[in-house]
């Protein structure tokens, strides 16, 4: 008999893609970690199988082994799976040419005894767009490590990407970092790298120095001009936006020769972040990172950079409609999204489902650790329990599965939605079959009844709630989600379209296992997710009117 649907997925999902089970520092060398795509799809592959990213970012100076403790609690509370943190170029090579890795075995000691994956963060020439996590022998010698001039000839903050000096010395302390990992991490506790921290240059778009101006005279670079279609000089090819776009093939270049390094000794995943200017179609000069990944120019990134495998926007814009702009932006079949930041405070919690629905393969919000330090107003003020549980809740309820939903991610359509600002239902269509979110409703009832009014729920008005849905077949799909009600009708007005079943569960093994059917209340009024862990596969069909 052919399987078809749910059970060929099934089948599918487990031929060859089991995964491992916790880390220990004597395991046999494990399969690098990599990035893959196939059909505009992008799975995270560790251990020799896709990954979800169910991520959390420590603070900025949490980077010592003394603030390690302050971090391992937090990301057990919200049900994190890998540590984004930094390891920074004056920890590493504080004098020349000597090398301190103490840190980084530290670090990878306990995330092995914590069962926890690291994403590290580079911060060498840029963090923030500054060189402020440069070693002070850098920092001081601004003939050798020259900054970015402006056109009057004064100095600016950025170190200039335009050094071939600043880029051989990063690259040096970036290659011994890469070669530590590969000799002590046979294991893969790293699972992916970001060379760099928010590259770019805020108040100058580009570097006016008498190199800069002569190179930004002549003709933009051939693979430019393939990519982009574009010819001529800077100005000619790119107007307005010439001194920035300029400026971001530099930088690119600069990164790219960073990361090519460093893969040539462990090739790792990498990627860069972009902090974001605004989601309009051309972002205010005033106001951009110049040289940054922008989703504007990722195609400049990606002609100057082919060995970054992806660029991720870090997201503190609390609009829901500019957040989801932003994911639309970033979630291209030529890039893997990943939203590296997003802001802590409760609210942005529910743009993970979106980000997941939206074929994302990690999210990570930024600050989660207990050192005392809050980056509010971006983010929250106190990580007080109800700000945790907010991250909590979607991460229990792909901690379980995490392995499934990224198996089948990448090989089935998905999608998601959070609670907009404005509270108003959000739809698609998947297969033959209308899937519509709505919000604030109790789970019993119709919110226009009369007859029996009822109070919403204390969560009504909160920015809490998102789903995420899977698409098996033209009638079968799987949904999570919190504070939402969700609704199956035929796609085309059919009178004959039902529920046939509503089973929740869990995946064992990679094989779907129920724990209970839904019916009668739970299902009369719409499927309605609230505040607990809760997977459900639904089973659609239509029944014949003769």
């Amino acid at each position: 008999m052919r399987k078809t649907g749910f059970i060929a997925l099934l089948a599918l999902m487990t031929a060859g893609l089991s995964a491992s089970g916790p880390l220990h520092a004597s395991d046999a060398q494990t399969p690098l970690p990599r990035l893959e795509s196939r059909d505009g799809r992008h799975a995270l592959i560790v251990d020799g199988a896709p990954y979800l990213m169910l991520g959390a970012q420590a603070n900025n100076s949490s980077n010592y082994p003394a603030m390690l403790e302050a971090i391992w609690p937090m990301l057990e509370t919200i049900h994190a799976n890998t540590l984004e943190i930094p390891i920074a170029w004056e920890q590493v090579e504080p004098a020349e040419g000597k090398f301190d890795f103490s840190y980084l075995q530290a670090l990878l000691d306990a995330a092995r005894a914590h069962d926890k994956r690291l994403v590290l963060l580079w911060f060498g020439s840029w963090k923030n767009t500054g060189p402020s996590y440069t070693p002070a022998w850098v920092k001081l010698d601004n003939k050798r490590f020259p900054r970015m001039k402006t056109p009057d000839g004064s100095d600016h903050y950025v170190l200039s990407p335009l050094s071939k000096s600043t880029m051989a010395a990063d690259r040096r302390a970036f290659v011994k970092v890469m070669e530590y990992l590969r000799d002590h991490d046979r294991q893969n506790t790293v699972i992916m790298m970001q060379p760099e921290n928010e590259t770019g240059s805020y108040g100058l778009p580009r570097d006016y120095s008498p190199e800069g101006n002569k190179l930004f005279a002549q003709q933009i670079p051939a693979v430019l001009a393939k990519k982009t279609g574009k010819t001529g000089t800077w100005q000619q090819a790119f107007g307005k936006q010439a001194p920035r776009a300029f400026n971001t093939w530099y930088v690119a270049s600069f990164v790219n020769a960073i990361a090519e390094a460093g893969k040539a000794v462990k090739p790792l995943p990498m990627y860069v972040n972009a902090a974001l200017a605004g989601p309009s179609d051309v972002p205010d000069l005033e106001g951009v990172a110049s040289g940054g990944p922008q989703w504007d120019v990722l195609d400049i990134w990606k002609a100057a950079a082919p060995a970054i495998d992806f660029a991720g926007p870090d997201i503190y814009d609390r609009k829901s409609d500019n957040v989801i702009k932003y994911l639309d932006k970033y979630a291209r079949p030529d890039n893997a999204l990943m939203v590296p930041e997003i802001g802590n405070a409760k609210e942005y919690a529910r743009f993970f489902w979106p980000t997941i629905g939206r074929g994302g393969i990690g999210f990570a919000p930024f600050g989660m650790d207990d050192t005392g330090y809050s980056n509010y107003p971006l983010g929250t003020r106190v990580l007080d329990k109800e700000t945790l549980a907010a991250f909590a809740l979607p991460y229990a309820t792909l901690e379980p599965i995490m392995r499934d939903w990224a198996r089948i991610a990448f090989t089935r359509p998905t999608w998601g939605e959070a609670k907009p600002d404005d509270g108003a239902p959000r739809s698609t269509v998947m297969g033959k079959w209308r899937i519509t979110a709505t919000w604030g409703l109790s789970q019993f009832g119709e919110a226009d009844w009369t007859w029996l009014p009822a109070e919403p729920p204390s969560w009504a008005d909160e920015p809490v709630g998102g789903v995420a849905v899977a698409q098996f077949s033209d009638n079968e799909y799987l949904v999570m989600g919190d504070h939402v009600r969700v609704r199956f009708s035929p796609a085309g007005g059919e009178p004959n379209g039902v529920i046939l079943s509503v089973e929740e569960g869990t995946f064992k093994d990679g094989k779907w296992v129920m724990t209970r059917v839904w019916n009668g209340d739970q299902t009369d009024y719409g499927l309605n997710l609230t505040d607990r862990p809760q997977v459900l596969k639904v089973t659609t069909g239509f029944y014949s009117s003769r």
